[in-house]
């Protein structure tokens, strides 16, 4: 048993890189495309969720920070290591001396296994490295189980961004990482009674992750080898959690009591789906609207002085596209998408997939803000460089690096990157100007952002999403009478990539981007 793990490899880039290693296996194994992690989004929780069966509640490893000796949540059993039964330990117990092997990029990964119960066990500094010690390993003692975890993809995710050209060609070199594993196995004559497994830890969304997102909290998993149906398309619900429970039953070993994981049965040669498997109505694949998602840039876009052109297309060339203008979920019965069509004025665009069958799709949707340039619009930005931040850093004490005029409350890369120190990309930044309200009542401000924000409206803090975290989304409430009212954001970088994104609701105001057109820079 080989078990692959690629840190941070999304879905969408098996599918989009060139990976022709993964894509072989998909079509003579069996393939789980959405397979859901566990919350939050991150590292440490589904690497030990992926070796433990079992979730964070079970656990106790709640986020990156994990150490045995200051978690605030212990493992509800524990071996004497003093950590939750993994699959190393369980198959030790069954396997008293079997040879069982860990290598892997991140030193991290360590702390999350009982070493005692490891015949290999070692950290290596790159994935060149990491695979090919790993690979020595296998022909040499050709283990009953083996784990390899490369690093290189979420690395790639975090600095150029998930996505990216950059990140697929991280995605193309684990491929063939892979690849140089598959040949290993049959190097050592393991090939007609080796199963592999290839999975990751989660996904991501622009410079991160950690969030409740689609993009972020679902990765693939795919089953090759020995036992394994060809060509298959998992239909079972499975979870991160469930990887352990299903290494357990190929080796026909029995799991512990506090696993929840269950095992991918249907992904084995004369097992069936569930009997009990409820599928509800099956979804398609979104329509995309352009300009689309890219990086932390929310779909549509901002338009100073001219109209916006939206365009739409379906994943399935038969299904139709029905859409709204008004931020009203569409239904069959919405307006039927044909040709690109133009707004003049600024609108939350939501879109949906239907099929034939009758089936539909998540709704997708994008934010359109028309501004003039002429009108008085903007925030005054204020830059500041920092050093160890690991919270919002008392802005009344220090001195901008450097300021102007933003649109909207956002942050562009290509501006801040040339600010940064070369050592370091701590920053903060305060945006300030005054929000034009229509209509009076109650509304609900949220910040998204990667790391720490808070907002303030009429000098009231409404959104508190400090300290540092990847892309958190918090809110707030507020009552406002018609009018301008003073409007304040305030954020910091502790390192890696960055983002921000404010979004509003109110009467008559489906929840949406703070658009350009409503700030201002003074109050008439």
């Amino acid at each position: 048993m080989v078990v692959i793990g690629i840190d941070g490899m999304s879905p969408d880039g098996i599918r989009k890189a060139k990976s022709p290693v993964m894509h072989k296996m998909i079509a003579g194994g069996a393939v789980k495309w959405n397979v859901r992690t566990v919350l939050p989004s991150s590292s440490s929780p589904n690497w030990a969720s992926l070796i433990m069966g079992a979730g964070t509640e079970a656990h106790g490893i709640l986020d990156n920070d994990w150490e045995m000796d200051n978690a605030t949540l212990p493992p509800v059993v524990s071996g004497k290591s003093g950590l939750f039964p993994t699959i190393f330990s369980v198959i030790r117990r069954s396997e008293p001396s079997a040879p069982i092997a860990a290598a892997y990029q991140w030193e991290g990964f360590g702390r999350l296994i009982e070493s005692g119960d490891l015949s290999f066990n070692k950290p290596f500094k790159t994935e060149d490295s990491t695979a090919a010690e790993f690979i020595k390993y296998l022909v040499k003692k050709q283990p009953v189980f083996a784990f390899l975890q490369l690093d290189d993809v979420d690395g790639a995710g975090h600095g150029e961004g998930h996505g990216t050209p950059a990140y697929y060609l991280a995605v193309a070199k684990a491929d063939s990482l892979i690849g140089e594993v598959v040949k290993g196995i049959k190097d050592a004559g393991m090939e007609s009674n080796t199963l592999v497994i290839i999975v990751a830890d989660h996904g991501g969304i622009g410079y991160g992750h950690g969030g409740a997102t689609l993009a972020e909290a679902e990765v693939a998993m795919i089953f090759y080898g020995s036992g394994m149906k060809k060509g298959y398309q998992i239909r079972q619900q499975v979870y991160t959690y469930d990887l352990a429970a299903s290494i357990a039953f190929a080796l026909k070993i029995t799991p512990p009591y506090a696993w929840t994981g269950r095992p991918v049965k249907s992904a084995f040669i004369n097992f069936d789906e569930p009997e009990n498997l409820w599928m509800g109505k099956e979804v398609i694949a979104p329509p995309t609207i352009y300009p689309d998602k890219y990086l932390y840039a929310q779909a549509g876009g901002l338009y100073i002085d001219q109209p916006a052109t939206v365009k739409m297309a379906a994943a399935a060339a038969k299904d139709e596209i029905r859409y709204t203008t008004t931020g009203k979920q569409p239904d069959k019965n919405s307006t039927l998408y044909g040709p690109p069509f133009t707004l003049d004025r600024s609108a939350v665009v939501k879109a949906r997939a239907f099929d034939k069958k009758g089936n539909e799709s998540l709704t997708v949707t994008a934010y359109f803000r028309i501004a003039k340039s002429n009108a008085g619009n903007g925030l005054k930005t204020s830059f500041y460089t920092g050093k160890e931040w690991k919270h919002l850093p008392p802005f009344a004490e220090l001195t901008p690096d450097k300021t102007w005029i933003s649109p909207e409350f956002n942050l562009s890369k290509a501006q801040l990157q040339p600010l940064l120190k070369k050592d370091s990309s701590t920053f903060a930044v305060a945006m300030e100007g005054y929000i034009d309200i229509d209509v009076a009542g109650e509304y609900t401000f949220y910040t998204q952002s990667d790391d720490g924000s808070q907002l303030f409206v009429k000098d009231q803090k409404v959104v508190d999403n400090n300290d540092s975290h990847g892309v958190i989304e918090r809110s707030g409430k507020i009552y406002l009478a018609q009018g301008r009212h003073a409007i304040r954001a305030n954020y910091f970088n502790e390192m890696g990539g960055f983002w921000l994104d404010a979004f509003y609701e109110g009467p008559g105001l489906v929840k949406q981007l703070i658009p350009a057109g409503k700030l201002f820079l003074n109050t008439q």
